[in-house]
């Protein structure tokens, strides 16, 4: 016990860094663990609160399960989940190293600087605020779109009722708003590149695209590998503000635009069941840890090194 206080005493300042996110993992990913028991409950709120409701709640099996992929959107919620996360794990994987490599090339650094924090800002900017942006390109009398295209004299097109653009706006939206994140990254994982290896290559005459293919790129694969991992774990997860907010709940876009999420949330403000949401992550959950732990083992077969555990 002395050892181990010892211990704690010694690193009291790495656990300190620590403890924010510590506490946050606590608090929201552990503490609410019970809830999961609602995927298998008719769960009724009473008057002893969340938990007495949670213990008193009659036991319903696999109900909320059966209710959930008998859906007559079942196929289309879970087909645009998976397609949508598809593309935004390889397209967004492709992007932010390539805008990564651009950055770290620049030769004048501030500029570079400049570049990097205009890429940054829109990852801090809520969905909401976003989805007002938005509108004010697509709306139909006052949109930018449609005032363009009426210089051009082509008829407005009414964005907000036509299905057939949604799946490019929905992938423009988030490639825009997330790629600047993901691109700082891998510029941390680029800048920490020996650059002894840059400086033998020139010597023996390797270009910039012969560096970035034979150098940048094999180098920092590790790191394109874990966070792919990591992407693929939550494939059955959609990011709710973008599905939701930027298409302003039209319901004329529901079969490009509904996932999961967005399914349960609009069933729990029209059914109010708990059950059924809690069900919705339950599987969500359990599929992503698969999908984690299938990828990882893929790439342990391929290459030890470059898995995640």
């Amino acid at each position: 016990m002395q050892r181990f206080l010892g211990q704690l005493g010694r690193n009291k300042a790495f656990l300190l860094m620590v403890l924010p996110g510590a506490l946050w993992f606590l608090i929201f990913c552990y503490l609410p663990m019970p809830g999961a028991l609602l995927a298998f409950k008719e769960y009724r709120l009473d008057q002893g609160g969340f938990f007495s409701g949670l213990i008193h709640s009659k036991w319903v099996g696999l109900k909320n399960f059966e209710f959930l992929f008998h859906a007559y959107d079942a196929f289309i919620i879970t087909r645009n989940t998976v397609v949508y996360n598809l593309v935004f794990i390889f397209l967004g994987l492709v992007l932010s190293v390539t805008m990564a490599i651009i950055l770290f090339n620049l030769t004048q650094k501030k500029l570079a600087k400049l570049y990097q924090t205009a890429m940054f800002m829109p990852y801090f900017l809520s969905w909401v605020i976003v989805s007002y942006f938005a509108f004010s390109f697509l709306s139909v009398d006052k949109g930018f779109l449609n005032q363009l295209l009426a210089v051009f004299g082509v008829e407005p097109i009414a964005w907000y009722s036509e299905m057939k653009y949604w799946p490019f706006i929905l992938v423009f939206m988030s490639m825009w708003k997330g790629i600047g994140y993901s691109s700082v990254i891998y510029l941390a994982a680029i800048s920490g590149i020996d650059k002894s290896y840059y400086e033998a290559a020139m010597i023996d005459g390797a270009n910039k695209w012969q560096q970035t293919v034979k150098i940048t790129v094999p180098l920092i694969r590790p790191m394109m590998v874990i966070l792919t991992i990591l992407a693929i774990g939550g494939i059955f997860r959609a990011d709710f503000g973008l599905f939701y907010q930027i298409p302003r709940d039209s319901g004329m876009l529901y079969p490009a635009t509904n996932v999961i999420d967005t399914y349960v949330y609009r069933s729990m403000k029209v059914l109010g069941d708990f059950g059924l949401a809690a069900a919705a992550g339950f599987y969500q959950s359990v599929v992503g840890f698969l999908l984690v732990v299938g990828a990882n083992w893929t790439v342990k077969k391929v290459n030890e090194d470059q898995a995640l555990f």
